[in-house]
């Protein structure tokens, strides 16, 4: 006869079998413990001691004051993204418990150039506000950002922008928070190499020649027109990538205990 598991085995069992759906991904932050216990069934005391074990293997990881997180990188990706879904970098963030800063801020007008005029159809000489910052996480350069934004669409006044920017905020948000309907966005992924010597290279604090990360990234309204033109470019670990084919992701089931036999 097989001698029947635990309460505490049969949590930590479906808990493990939870996160390996990738419903939540390394570094992302698990529900609260009282959320946890309800989604499964069980009491608090047995949700900890599951979760004591799994802690225990390094499949979680727990920070006093701030939650528990799935894994346990040496040093968290500011940004671990599916492009399923368009999500700004600073919900990312702050899903991840990373806080977001920024240093070498600049809001001005800029010529857009050909690359950027096509994207907007518009001509190459037309200027258009443009924001360049070091996005820092946790204090660490993880991120140059280049924003471009179309030339006809209200933004804040510049103060209020670049508060908004020293705060974290990404200029997808202040584009939402405008009222601009964005619908969807079309990402570019390219590699590039780097060296220290360069100034992008002293921005994210590499030596040598490094290989980087380049998003470029235009959002659309429902219509197909560019409102945003963004050039990303991420340091060594600053983003991960993933492509999931499902959208819809369940939540741990309650569990279901049947009498021995």
């Amino acid at each position: 006869m097989r001698e029947r598991s635990s309460l505490v085995d049969d949590t930590e069992d479906a808990l493990r079998a939870w996160l390996a759906t990738g419903a939540r991904r390394l570094g992302d932050r698990l529900p609260p413990e009282l959320e946890l216990a309800a989604m499964l069934g069980v009491s608090r005391g047995t949700l900890r001691t599951a979760l004591d074990r799994l802690e225990d293997s390094g499949e979680i990881t727990r920070r006093q004051g701030s939650g528990t997180y799935v894994g346990r990188p040496v040093r968290p990706t500011a940004f671990h993204e599916g492009l399923e879904v368009l999500r700004p970098y600073s919900a990312l963030a702050e899903r991840r418990g990373v806080a977001l800063g920024v240093r070498d801020l600049e809001i001005a007008e800029h010529r857009l150039g050909a690359e950027t005029a096509a994207v907007f159809e518009l001509d190459a000489d037309a200027t258009a506000l443009t924001v360049t910052r070091t996005i820092l996480a946790d204090g660490e350069p993880v991120a140059v950002m280049r924003d471009v934004v179309r030339p006809d669409l209200t933004l804040p006044p510049r103060d209020e922008l670049a508060r908004a920017m020293e705060a974290g905020a990404m200029v997808l948000d202040v584009l939402i928070g405008h009222g601009v309907p964005v619908a969807f966005a079309v990402t570019r992924v390219r590699p590039r190499m780097i060296s220290g010597r360069e100034r992008l290279g002293r921005a994210l604090g590499v030596t040598g020649g490094t290989a980087v990360l380049e998003l470029d990234e235009v959002m659309h309204l429902a219509s197909g027109a560019a409102v945003q033109h963004s050039t990303d470019v991420f340091a060594p670990d600053g983003i991960d990538l993933q492509v999931r084919r499902d959208l819809e992701v369940a939540l741990p089931a309650p569990l279901v205990r049947t009498a021995s036999r």
